[in-house]
């Protein structure tokens, strides 16, 4: 079976006034699709089309930059558009997260800020994480299009949230002001999502 797009799951103008309609579509449709299509060739070159994100994940230190790359591309876009809902249906964090996000993190405020750091302080391309490594809470970062499921990752764990921080991302609204958009991310973020990724990770 060859990889697809997933289509968003909401409509491309959902995310306004944080992410505007034009940004979505571009970068669902254009970029997301990208990947998508280069995967494809990248597993076929490589000898192991038909393999899930699990199994390439697992062995992604042996496997040409291509795969890394574009596997990378396809899955965190897929879980970052998960990660988002239209401001109305963001539900809240759950006791059990925020209990988390307390002990681990320092409480809400806290948590923003240092994800908001993580984001900012990537050089280049890449996305904030929060993700669970060994049952406790913690906010890494990655470049180009790695992810935390990667064998080779320096920080391996569930990922629970994650923003993007390619300027493709946020650039048609926010130009150069990576910043201002991590601050309007918070306002678009899944937490029923994230609730139910959480559980999952500490079950």
């Amino acid at each position: 079976m060859a990889f697809t797009l997933p289509p968003l799951p909401y409509a491309y103008d959902a995310l306004e006034p944080a992410l505007d309609k034009l940004t979505m579509e571009i970068h669902h449709d254009k970029h997301h699709q990208t990947y998508v299509d280069n995967l494809n060739k990248a597993v076929e070159a490589a000898g192991v089309a038909g393999q899930s994100f699990e199994e390439l994940f697992a062995k992604m230190s042996t496997l040409p930059t291509a795969v890394r790359n574009n596997a990378g591309g396809v899955w965190n876009h897929t879980f970052f558009w998960e990660g988002l809902a239209p401001a109305d249906q963001a539900g809240e964090p759950s006791a059990e997260l925020a209990a988390a996000i307390d002990a681990d993190l320092g409480g809400m405020d806290a948590f923003k800020e240092a994800f908001n750091a993580a984001g900012l302080g990537r050089f280049g391309s890449g996305w904030a994480w929060l993700i669970v490594q060994d049952g406790k809470l913690k906010i890494i970062s990655t470049p180009n299009q790695d992810n935390s499921l990667m064998d080779f990752a320096e920080e391996k764990g569930a990922p629970i949230m994650v923003a993007d921080v390619w300027e493709h991302a946020y650039y048609l609204k926010y130009q150069n002001r990576r910043a201002d958009f991590l601050k309007a991310y918070w306002s678009i973020v899944n937490w029923n999502k994230a609730n139910a990724l959480f559980e999952a990770a500490k079950g």
